[in-house]
């Protein structure tokens, strides 16, 4: 004769299925804000990585070209973050390499006086639309109104250009803010970039620079 026994032992029971529904669906409830502070925490650091290669690759290009280089920011359209291109330049007697110089090299063109016999160097660029955008971490670029930094052959920063840009800063908007930390990468004079706290003083080692 067919027994519950026998039936119980092919299989769950439907309360005993539903009991295993209700106790996934709560640990799946869980685990996905989790898993999505986990993914917004992981793109907001991508965005550090992305700006940090920009200032590192414009200091490398002048020591490696032993002339003078520049890093330009620009709003992405798509994102609202900041686009980078990295730029280089050979002076002359004739034609100095100013902020409204023709002779820096392009994406699409090498730069006037290129001396290399080789392959040319042609401006590289960066674009800003994988990075989270605007509604989740805002940009900032310091002093107001800066949006380049020129190197020099040293690979130093070259402080003959006014204006020039100190500091880049995000910080996530109010809704994030449990979630995401300010991030902040300074430039010092020696051209390096680096990842400074906005909250601790500036007398801290730690803390961003005046």
């Amino acid at each position: 004769m067919f027994s519950i026994a026998s039936a119980r032992g092919q299989g769950f029971t439907l309360v005993e299925m539903m009991v295993v529904v209700a106790i996934l669906g709560a640990l799946m409830g869980l685990g996905v804000p989790s898993l999505s502070g986990w993914m917004m925490a992981n793109k907001a650091a991508s965005a550090n990585e992305f700006y940090m290669e920009g200032f590192r690759a414009a200091r490398l290009q002048a020591i490696g070209h032993n002339t003078a280089s520049r890093i330009v920011l620009s709003a992405n359209q798509s994102s609202g973050q900041m686009d980078w291109q990295v730029d280089i330049c050979f002076p002359t007697a004739a034609a100095a390499c100013t902020a409204v110089s023709a002779n820096w090299s392009t994406p699409q063109a090498a730069a006037a006086n290129d001396p290399d016999p080789g392959v040319k160097y042609k401006s590289l660029r960066r674009s800003a639309d994988v990075l989270p955008s605007t509604t989740v971490i805002a940009p900032s670029l310091l002093p107001a109104g800066a949006y380049t930094i020129y190197y020099t052959s040293l690979g130093w920063v070259d402080t003959s250009f006014a204006n020039r840009l100190t500091r880049l800063q995000l910080d996530p908007l109010p809704a994030y803010a449990a979630q995401l930390p300010t991030i902040a990468i300074a430039i010092t004079l020696a051209g390096m970039p680096t990842r400074c706290d906005v909250g601790v003083a500036v007398t801290d080692s730690r803390g961003c620079p005046p």
